[in-house]
């Protein structure tokens, strides 16, 4: 998380991160930290990967 946190960081509105992850955790993590803060979030799995498609769309404050 601060990994994607800090690389988020870095985007524009429109950019795009893929993040690989295999902590089954993270299924809810990651999708809750982006709508936390505004983000789209797209998950696919692959075996016992998950894809994560973070689209910077927006910069809501954290409830």
């Amino acid at each position: 998380m601060l990994k994607l946190e800090k690389r988020l960081e870095q985007l524009r509105k429109g950019e795009t991160v893929i993040v690989l992850a295999t902590d089954p955790m993270a299924q809810v993590d990651i999708p809750l930290y982006c709508r936390q803060r505004g983000h789209e979030c797209r998950t696919e799995t692959q075996g016992e990967v998950l894809r994560f498609f973070v689209l910077v769309s927006g910069s809501a404050e954290a409830t």
